[in-house]
C-alpha cells in the first residue's frame, strides 16, 4: 500500500536534538532517570500531578523558545508540501510548546500540518492512539501513513497502529531496545525521507510480486 501521509514526532525529529534536556527535567520533577516523565506524573496523586504538569510545561516553553529546526527538516517538509502530501505531528509535548517551537521555522508553519496531535488530545506514545487519530484527521487508514521519529516510542506507536514506522537516527545509532519491534526503515537524516517515500510503493510492489511468484 502506498504511503499517502506522514506523521512526524516533534522534539529531536523536526527540531534539533538537545533542546529538551530530559535528564535535567527529570531531576527538577523528581522523576527517576529510567522512568518516562508523563508516565511518572500520571502515577502521582491528583494535587501533585497538576503541579508537576505545570513545571513540565514551563520547561517545555523554555526549550521551545531556543529550539531550532533539525538538519534537513525544512527542506524535507517543503518537498512533501509541494507534493501535496498530508503532514501531521504526533508528540508527547503540549500544543503550546509545539506552536512556539514552530515559530523558529522560516518556511513552515503550524498551518502546514493537517493533524497536530499533542498530549492534550491523545494518550502518549508508545500508545497507538495518537497515530490513529492523526491518520483519521488526514483522512487515511494507518497503513497509508508513515510515522517518523527519533525514539523507540515513535516506532512502537507506529507499529501498534499498523502504520509504516521510520526510525530517524540523526546520524547516530539505533535507540531500539532488544525486545522492541523493528522499524520498517531507518534513515540518518530527514533529507533522506522524500526519496524513501518515493521508493516505498515500488518496494511494496516488488515484495508483492515475489510472493505471487512463490505461490
Amino acid at each position: 500500500m502506498m504511503i499517502k501521509g506522514v506523521l512526524f514526532d516533534f522534539d529531536g525529529t523536526l527540531t534539533l536534538p538537545g533542546a529538551l534536556d530530559f535528564p535535567a527535567i527529570k531531576r527538577v520533577l523528581g522523576c527517576p532517570l529510567e522512568h518516562p516523565i508523563l508516565e511518572f506524573i500520571a502515577l502521582q496523586p491528583p494535587d501533585q500531578r497538576s503541579e508537576l504538569l505545570k513545571m513540565l510545561e514551563e520547561q517545555e516553553d523554555l526549550a521551545a523558545g531556543t529550539s531550532l529546526p533539525n538538519r534537513g527538516a525544512e527542506r524535507c517538509l517543503q518537498v512533501l508540501k509541494d507534493k501535496q502530501m498530508p503532514m501531521g505531528i504526533v508528540t508527547r509535548n503540549s500544543l503550546r510548546s509545539v506552536r512556539r517551537a514552530l515559530e523558529q521555522f522560516e518556511r513552515i508553519a503550524i498551518e502546514d500540518f493537517v493533524a497536530v496531535v499533542t498530549r492534550e488530545v491523545s494518550l502518549p506514545k508508545p500508545h497507538p492512539q495518537g497515530v490513529l487519530e492523526g491518520a483519521r484527521r488526514m483522512g487515511l487508514v494507518p497503513a497509508e501513513v508513515a510515522v517518523v521519529g527519533d525514539f523507540r516510542f515513535d516506532v512502537m506507536s507506529g507499529k501498534r497502529a499498523g502504520a509504516v514506522a521510520i526510525l530517524l537516527t540523526n546520524g547516530g545509532v539505533s535507540v531500539m531496545a532488544p525486545d522492541d519491534p523493528e522499524p520498517d526503515y531507518i534513515i540518518g537524516h530527514l533529507d533522506e525521507l522524500p526519496a524513501l517515500l518515493d521508493r516505498h510503493p515500488c518496494e511494496a510492489c516488488i515484495r508483492s510480486s515475489k510472493l505471487k511468484a512463490q505461490s
